[in-house]
Parts: C-alpha cells; structure tokens; sequence
C-alpha cells in the first residue's frame, strides 16, 4: 500500500478563508490526501493568503519560511486575495512553487501532479472578472462551531479596500444549497454555525453576479432558523446600511440566531466615511445600534474601525473616539490603514504619518478594553447559556455565552461541545468570567 502523501495548511485573515481552507482541505482528502498540522513535515504545504493588511504580506513570507524549515522538499501553493492581486510578488519568493488566483483555488488537486519544486513559482490566476461562480464552503475542525460561506465578492467601492479585486463581484449561494451544508454540519454533532461572506448582507445577488435577488437576507435568516439541530446561530460581520430593522427584529425572538452582532463602523466622522466611500453616514449607525438595545438590551454589539486614513485629522479622530465612547456598544476591532496597491486612497492627500497612525489606534484599542468591560459587568448576575470549546487553558475550560462574554470553569473534557445554562458571577483577573452552573442534578 502506496504511503499517503501528506498536506498542511495555513490560514491567514478572515473566516471566510477558513471555511474555504476547510473546504478545499476536504477536497485533498477526497484525492486520498492525509491532512496532517502544519507545523508537521507534510509533502504540500497550502497557505490561504489574506491582502487586508500589511501584516498578513509579511507574514506570508515567514510562513513559507518555516514550511521550507519542516521540510526544504515540500511543495508550497498560495491561494487566496494576495495570490489574486499580487501572483508575481508571490512567485518570485523563495519556496514557492504555485500561486493560483480566484477561481482557480477550488481546482488546486487538479494542478498538482507534479510535487518537484520549481525554481520559479508557477502562476495560474485570472481576470478577476471571470472570477463570477459560486462556490459553497463551510469550516470544521474547531468542533464547537463552523464557519459558512453563505455570499462572497462585493460591488462596494470603499476606497481603501482591495476586496473587490481580489475577489470579484457580490455573488450569493443558492438558498438550497446553504440549508443543505448547514445540515451537513448540524449532522457532524457542530452546535454553533457562523454566517460569514464578504459582504453577507448582500446576500441574493444570483450566483453569476446577476442582480436579480431571489432570497434576500431576511430570507435566508428565517430559513436557516428551522434547520434542525442547530443549537446557535451567529451573524458575523455584517453592513449597517443593509441590516435592516426587520432582521434585527426576527433575530431577536429567533429559535437560535444568537444576540450578537458585528457591525463595521470604519470611522465616526461623516467627513472621513465620505472619503471612504462607505454607503451610510453615522446617523444610520447610532439607529442601528439604538434599534439592538430597543429589542435585545443583553446584545454584544462589536465595531470594526480605521484609524490614520488619509485626510484623518486630530479632530476628525477625535470625532472618532468620543462617538464610540458615548456608543452603547461591547468592543472594537480597531484597523490601521495600510496602503493598498490600486485603491483610490493610496492617491490621496494627507497621508497619516506611522507613529500618528499606531498612537490613535492604541487609544481605541484601550476604549475598547473598558467597553468591553462595561459590558461584561452589565452581565453579572444574568442567567446565560454557554457553549464550551475544546482546549484545556492552563486548568480551564473556556466557553462563550449566546451574547459573547467569554467564561472559564475548572477543566473538564465532558464539557467540551456542550450548552449549560449558567449564571455569571464575576470578571476574573485575565478579564473573562467566573460561572455558576444552574440546574446541576444532584
């Protein structure tokens, strides 16, 4: 019996690209592939490329470095945005031998046949306008929740967002075919599902970028509320120009979507989003989040936001901070701009200086320590319901209620994947939170 070949994957950015690892992992598999850790000597390694940030451009290069340290024969392939956007740049370093673009990446076993190393990386990517199919991922491995794709691409013109090329246009899964993978996973024994895409509020755009919108994202919400044997159900980021007050409604008396939302912000200036290009102004923002609180006080609402884009003067950042500070909200994701090759914003005057840039983001990184601490007091004393995860951290076990406060318990393994109700009795020193179980039978 021939020795299996051995693949390894890595992941950077978001949890898109990790239901589409997952997904495109399982198809290795079904070629007879074993998967093994990447941090294991594998004959491929595949590392899922993010183009948000800087950061995730330099950690590409550190990232074939150590697959090249495991093992100085292994096959490395880059996928994903900055395979898309930058296909030489990628070639050229030292190590890789395939970069497919956007459509190829689902096709990645039928370009493996050969696993000599080449001295140059072979490039297979497309124009990102044919980049205009569907196709369906979902995550598992982290057996407490999986990620499903349900939209991917955006038509949005933000100008700091190198998305739309590295992706295409908004494209939507058929609504059939969404319900399926979710009982494929609920089938698997997985108690949370969350929803991710690029822009998943736009979800029914048909899957060929037409326009016409079978489904809309209501729709599908409703839908995936009756699938059976899903415990929970959690939205991840999502526009708020297109969460609508109907769906905020629905989730609030829903079955299991969870009171949990993340709402991208960018900044709390109408200038800055003006120059950003971003399809709301703040006034839209501050309903959205005062519509949450109307109908689901408990909810964790969590802000993404830029700082140092270009023209981001003292006061408009400033602007910034105090909106978020007086904002009812849970926590931040806060961004620093980078520049992006072709986007609009590279162009633009007043460039942020760097120390600017990391002095502001360090500020709202602090506000989003005390918000969400705030948040979590407000918590105390409630009755919540916890799903554990799987590791054991230095003798606990750490879970997430429904609305997002992070709790820890003395370790038990017959803990893992589970729901408990629970009442939550006190911020620990590390910042998540003491429980109690309710209901214990005796």
């Amino acid at each position: 019996m021939e020795n299996k070949k051995k693949v390894a994957f890595y992941t950077l950015g978001c949890k898109l690209n990790f239901s589409e690892t997952s997904t495109i992992a399982r198809d290795f598999q079904n070629e007879g592939f074993e998967r093994v850790d990447f941090e294991e000597i594998a004959d491929i390694y595949v590392i899922n490329t993010c183009s948000v940030t800087d950061n995730a451009d330099k950690q590409f290069k550190q990232i074939v470095k150590k697959a090249m340290k495991l093992n100085d024969k292994a096959f490395v392939a880059a996928v994903g945005c900055y395979a898309q956007l930058k296909p030489e740049e990628l070639a050229a370093i030292d190590g890789v031998d395939l970069v497919l673009g956007a459509t190829e990446k689902f096709k990645i076993t039928d370009y493996i046949n050969d696993l000599s190393k080449n001295d140059m990386g072979e490039v297979h990517s497309c124009e990102i306008e044919e980049a205009d199919f569907y196709v369906g991922s979902y995550s598992i491995g982290d057996r407490t929740r999986a990620f499903l794709k349900v939209q991917d691409g955006c038509d949005y013109k933000c100008t700091y967002c190198t998305i739309p090329l590295a992706r295409g246009i908004s494209r939507s899964d058929a609504l059939e075919n969404v319900l399926k993978n979710a009982k494929e996973i609920s089938e698997q024994g997985i108690k949370e599902i969350v929803l991710t895409g690029v822009n998943i509020g736009d979800y029914g755009k048909g899957e060929f970028g037409n326009k016409k919108h079978e489904h809309t994202f209501l729709d599908l919400v409703k839908a995936l509320d009756e699938v059976e044997g899903i415990e929970r159900l959690r939205i991840s980021s999502i526009e708020p120009n297109l969460l609508k007050n109907e769906t905020i409604e629905f989730v609030s008396q829903s079955r299991t979507f969870v009171p949990h939302f993340h709402i991208p912000l960018q900044s709390g200036s109408n200038d800055i989003l003006k120059k950003m290009k971003r399809r709301y102004l703040r006034e839209v923002y501050t309903e959205r989040v005062a519509k949450i609180r109307e109908v689901m006080p408990h909810a964790c609402i969590g802000v993404d936001v830029i700082v140092g884009f270009p023209g981001e003067t003292d006061e408009h950042f400033l602007e910034t901070y105090h909106f978020l500070n007086d904002l009812d909200i849970s926590y931040l994701h806060v961004f620093t701009y980078s520049e992006r090759d072709n986007t609009e914003a590279v162009d633009m005057d007043g460039v942020v200086p760097m120390n600017v840039r990391s002095k502001r983001s360090k500020m709202l990184r602090g506000l989003s320590v005390k918000k969400r601490r705030a948040f979590y007091e407000s918590q105390i004393g409630t009755n919540r319901t916890v799903l554990f995860e799987s590791e054991n951290k230095e003798g606990y076990i750490h879970g997430f209620t429904e609305n997002y406060v992070k709790v820890k318990t003395p370790w038990n393994p017959e803990l893992v994947n589970t729901l408990h109700e629970i009442n939550l009795t006190k911020i620990d020193e590390d910042g998540s939170v003491r429980m109690e179980f309710l209901n214990v039978e005796a």
